[in-house]
């Protein structure tokens, strides 16, 4: 039997696996709220976390990585709305385009910069996010149950895991309590009623994919700069796509995406702690237990994507009636 340590190690780690996806899972909430698919949250992500890691190399400073994966991602996050909003192109083309894109420039500047293989210098000091000691987390840390749950699993964490959790109560109340989230929500649903009403669509979707990308560019940071400690080549593993399955199994609902997020972190969790284990007498893989993740993506992909039903202009390049 696993004791409470072992249980709150696991936990622990789920919620530190969940963090980029959950901010990925928001990105891709708001831009998808508003209308705008966006498939390349992959290549946002890894654009981030390329420049936030760069650039805390450069200046030791963390908080410029942070701010300089949020300006790469940010510029992602334009171009993919000068292709799908103002050019009305194909929203996924585009990000596949992203994705692309991003996986072959983080490399080769990668590689350019510092002659690593596409890889940035270890980081560390002031170089990277430091876990965050809560208030009275030492004194409460003997208390039983109670004080090692604070101490381990609440305590502890980089600055941006409490970010990400603060984000998905801030995200509900912007798009179901606020004029704003109502609007960007009925650009989804029916974008020539705004229109008539005499609100910009093209302003309201460019806003959502900017929110897009600055929370795209905290993931990827958290990625290379509080996960990690650098950047090595496609380290996004796949996370982008991950967090757009949580959201269609979350139902594009914050709530639901912390949920659908956590779930994912655990089975991330479970595939790193316990690399071998037997089921009936029989060894299970190593790499199956790896692959969790992937296999409930697609699980959710094939289950879940005719029974949750997305914003209706969603992937519609919006043409202005005149």
């Amino acid at each position: 039997m696993m004791d409470l340590l072992g249980v709150l190690q696991i936990l622990d780690s789920t919620v530190r696996m969940a963090t980029p996806l959950l901010l990925a899972c928001l990105a891709g909430l708001f831009s998808e709220r508003a209308g705008i698919f966006d498939i390349g949250l992959e290549g946002k992500m890894l654009m981030a976390a390329f420049f936030a890691a760069a650039f805390a190399a450069f200046t030791g400073n963390v908080w410029i990585g942070l701010l300089a994966a949020v300006v790469a991602s940010l510029a992602l996050s334009l171009l993919h709305g000068l292709a799908s909003i103002t050019f009305r192109g194909n929203q996924l083309i585009s990000g596949v385009a992203i994705n692309f894109l991003a996986a072959g420039v983080t490399v080769v500047i990668g590689q350019a910069w510092f002659d690593l293989g596409g890889r940035t210098p270890a980081l560390e000091g002031a170089g990277r996010f430091q876990e965050v000691t809560l208030p009275f987390a030492d004194a409460l840390a003997p208390v039983p149950v109670l004080g090692p749950i604070y101490a381990e699993l609440i305590s502890g964490h980089s600055p941006l895991v409490y970010v990400a959790l603060l984000f998905v109560p801030l995200s509900w109340w912007v798009l179901f309590r606020t004029r704003f989230g109502l609007r960007l929500r009925a650009v989804g649903e029916n974008p020539a009623a705004v229109d008539t009403a005499g609100v910009s669509v093209v302003a309201l979707r460019f806003y959502a994919v900017g929110i897009c990308g600055v929370l795209c560019g905290i993931a990827g940071a958290y990625l290379a700069t509080g996960l990690a400690a650098g950047f090595v080549k496609d380290m996004s593993a796949g996370r982008g796509f991950i967090a757009l399955a949580a959201l269609i199994f979350a139902k594009w609902r914050p709530w639901y995406a912390l949920y659908a997020c956590l779930l994912f972190g655990f089975l991330e969790a479970i595939g790193n702690r316990f690399q071998s284990i037997e089921l009936l007498g029989i060894a299970v893989p190593s790499q199956f237990m790896q692959a969790l993740p992937y296999i409930l993506t697609v699980v959710i992909l094939a289950g879940f994507v005719g029974k949750a039903i997305p914003p209706r202009a969603g992937g519609e390049p919006y043409v202005k009636e005149r």
